[in-house]
């Protein structure tokens, strides 16, 4: 494992300044690359793939347990030196492991065997983004741990109901059961942040949410829902609708209030309204265009 010492003399070696452009904070501490690879449960057969590997300090421990690894970087110094980190630390796994050098947002495929897993001390500015990739165009990814800032782990472990459900949180729950899986502390980071940070496990669903409605029908449901939160969804939905009463009308034949508002629904729920969408007209609600101006003019 890669402590402290060796961290900064390899950063040194290379000339690497972590940068806050690309969120670096590097793992220093062997004890929580172990947690990390534990509380994943990476198993002997699984086939890993670590997004943003650094200096290579989550991946080594990775091929202490699995199968092999595939690690997608974007940094161009650090993509070149990690293949002979790991054949200087590690030579015996070195032929397990694959280094995809890339933006993890572009990539569509992966060398070798399928994925099993996603284990990933995630930027902070491109965590969501990039989890929700991965889980959409890698659906062999049966469990994801991510390392991610601790307000951004509430997030995307947010039931309905808690005031920081929201986008996040309806799109990962479309893909899988999740939960927060601990805290870390900032000393154990090189340069350490100015956060706290937090595990977040996810469980991919054996059954997908059942619905007619397309992932990406379901989505735009939950963007319009959430862009005005405060605001009911009848109110919330009528741009994604066409109007107010059409929203309503798909929002009573999903058999959801339209006084409702999106942080009390679950993905399900948001899925039925996508289904609902022109599904039942407005009835004795629309008015004839010109007619709320009248009434304007006569109150």
């Amino acid at each position: 494992m890669l402590g402290p010492a060796e961290v900064r003399e390899l950063a040194a070696a290379l000339g690497v300044r972590p940068t806050k452009q690309r969120g670096q904070n590097f793992v220093i501490d062997a004890n929580t690359v172990r947690r990390i690879v534990r509380t994943a449960e990476v198993r002997p057969d699984d086939v890993v793939v670590e997004i943003g590997p650094g200096l290579g300090s989550l991946t080594l421990a990775l091929l202490e347990a699995a199968d092999r690894v595939t690690a997608v970087e974007i940094d161009d110094v650090l993509a070149g030196a990690l293949p002979a980190t790991i054949a200087a630390r590690m030579p015996e796994r070195a032929g397990r492991f694959a280094l995809v050098h890339s933006d993890a947002m572009r990539v569509r495929e992966l060398p070798g065997p399928a994925p099993t897993a996603l284990v990933a001390n995630l930027p902070y500015n491109v965590a969501v983004p990039v989890l929700l990739h991965m889980l959409e165009h890698f659906p062999t990814i049966e469990r994801t741990l991510i390392m991610v800032q601790a307000e951004v782990a509430d997030r995307l472990a947010a039931a309905p109901g808690n005031k920081v459900y929201g986008v996040p949180s309806v799109k990962a729950n479309w893909y899988a059961d999740v939960r927060r899986a601990g805290a870390i502390g900032r000393t154990v980071f090189w340069p350490a942040p100015n956060v706290d940070s937090g595990l977040v496990s996810l469980v991919r669903r054996t059954e997908p949410v059942k619905t007619t409605a397309s992932r990406t029908e379901v989505f735009a449901v939950v963007d319009a829902a959430f862009a005005q939160r405060r605001k009911t969804l009848r109110a919330a939905l009528a741009g994604w609708a066409g109007s107010a009463p059409a929203a309503e009308a798909a929002l009573v034949a999903a058999g959801v209030s339209p006084q409702a508002r999106g942080e009390s629904l679950t993905v399900e729920e948001f899925a039925r309204i996508a289904e609902s969408k022109g599904a039942a007209e407005p009835r004795g609600v629309a008015e004839p265009k010109g007619a709320a101006e009248s009434k304007g003019a006569g109150a």
